[in-house]
């Protein structure tokens, strides 16, 4: 693995070394574009807009446009934005995870202890795994300033896991959301007993990403020579009233609902 990252956490007046890397790999097919035409493989080219000639990765620069003038910006005026949080990610506040909603995160990476941090790496792990507590704060990240919630995994290695910010979330209030009216107790008592019966202890090996799979089987199908079946999903239907309590007994005698049990 690359590190993407490499600078410290601040835990109290405590520091301690380290590295970020990406905890997740894509699982995704690489597919190409081509041209239908003859299967050439379709180029992107980054194109002066003036000149029409293409150019190279060491002469583009970045700039913000302002009032018709682009400013362009280096190295340093990253660093010079926030020097304190370039390289060092200070601990704020130490919170319980479940406090962290869900709709804030973004990606995990794993923390690597440098040398001479694996001491203090080790303590700040064990003592968030005994307060059952995880740490927050903020850093910069590929040229933008990030939140970061640090906590233990497996009891092995600190995760960071990158979190939006509250400005960032989408106000839904646009949203057609049903009106706050209670549902019929007799519906709300069967729905609670179908989620009792299908509850279980959360394992994500459940889970495999079968779309990739399939996919690949009819490629190599494709390679020799043989057509390929395609079974239509039923489309969802719309706009018709339902009878819940109805679906609620049939879900409950279900067969996959009785094995959760």
């Amino acid at each position: 693995m690359k590190a993407i990252w490499n600078g410290a956490i601040g835990f109290g007046l405590v520091n301690i070394p380290v590295k970020i890397y990406s905890a997740t790999e894509t699982t995704k097919l690489d597919l190409d574009m081509l041209d239908k035409s003859d299967f050439s493989n379709i180029r992107f080219k980054r194109v002066n807009e003036t000149t029409g000639k293409e150019v190279k990765w060491e002469n583009i620069v970045k700039g913000y446009l302002m009032e018709d003038k682009y400013i362009i910006l280096d190295e340093e005026d990253y660093e010079a934005a926030s020097p304190e949080k370039s390289k060092i990610l200070s601990i704020d506040q130490f919170v319980k995870e479940s406090e962290v909603d869900s709709v804030y995160f973004e990606n995990p990476y794993y923390l690597e202890p440098q040398k001479n941090g694996e001491n203090a790496y080790r303590l700040l792990l064990k003592a968030l795994a005994k307060t059952e507590m995880v740490g927050i704060g903020t850093f910069v990240l590929r040229e933008s300033e990030a939140i970061g919630m640090i906590r233990p995994y497996k009891d092995d290695v600190l995760v960071l896991n990158r979190l939006r910010f509250a400005q960032e979330i989408r106000d839904y209030s646009d949203l057609k959301i049903p009106a706050k009216k209670p549902p019929k107790p007799a519906e709300l008592k069967m729905a609670v007993s179908l989620i009792e019966q299908l509850s279980q202890e959360f394992d994500p090996e459940m889970y495999k990403d079968t779309y990739s799979e399939s996919l690949m089987k009819i490629i190599k199908q494709k390679a020799k020579g043989k057509n390929i079946k395609v079974k239509k999903a039923e489309p969802a239907k719309e706009g018709k009233v339902i009878d819940l309590m109805a679906q609620l007994k049939a879900s409950l005698q279900s067969p996959k609902s009785k094995n959760a049990s």
